[in-house]
């Protein structure tokens, strides 16, 4: 795991214009095969929370999920990992509104295209719909958040929003907790209810 976590810092250090090498002999000594590229920090979370909930070791597979800081990275990310680079298998997770910069940043380095696995609006979306509010709220009192969820609804900006909006936007309200719920919420998944994308990325590396 410690390889894997300092392959993903050598190569968000490569996609800023750093030099290449670091990424490149780490990737040989960690046995990196598949990349997931994926657009933050929490669908990092997400992604390794459910497998490590499934038994899957991703790091002894030889797979490194790969936060790019935006969609709009995947070109300078799949040109570097991929085919152009160091000839990985990409996959990834990404948005719907943010597929065509998958699709065109893949095609470019020449990777398949049928490897984007894509959420409806974003990964929190399909999660927070997986579990309905009430398995949400839950987490949210099991976490010790719920008193500050109650006192967000009370805000006059949150009346006309739907419970799944609000809670999508409560998410977002402080600080790092898009990331700790990313994790939190995939692993109080049922196994018969995680949403289809993430199933399906998991189930193809």
């Amino acid at each position: 795991m410690a390889d894997m976590r300092a392959f993903r810092e050598a190569v968000t250090g490569w996609a800023a214009g750093g030099p290449g090498a670091a990424a490149r002999d780490l990737a040989e000594s960690s046995g990196v095969r598949v990349a997931v590229l994926v657009e933050g920090l929490s669908d990092l979370a997400a992604v390794e929370a459910l497998a490590t909930r499934r038994g899957r070791d991703l790091a002894a597979g030889g797979v490194c999920v790969v936060p790019m800081g935006g969609a709009m990275s995947i070109g300078g990310y799949a040109a570097l990992l991929g085919p152009p680079g160091l000839g990985l298998r990409l996959t990834g997770l990404c948005d719907e509104a943010e597929q065509g910069f998958y699709e065109r940043g893949l095609r470019r380095a020449g990777a398949p295209l049928r490897d984007i696995h894509v959420c409806r609006a974003d990964l929190e979306d399909e999660l927070l719909r997986a579990l309905g509010i009430p398995g949400v709220e839950e987490i949210f009192r099991a976490e010790g958040d719920f008193r500050s969820w109650q006192t967000f609804l009370r805000q006059p900006a949150q009346h006309d929003r739907s419970p799944h909006q609000q809670a999508r936007r409560f998410l977002g309200t402080r600080k790092g907790r898009k990331i700790r719920y990313g994790r939190l919420l995939a692993e109080a998944l049922a196994p018969d209810r995680t949403p289809g994308p993430l199933d399906d990325l998991l189930a193809s590396l």
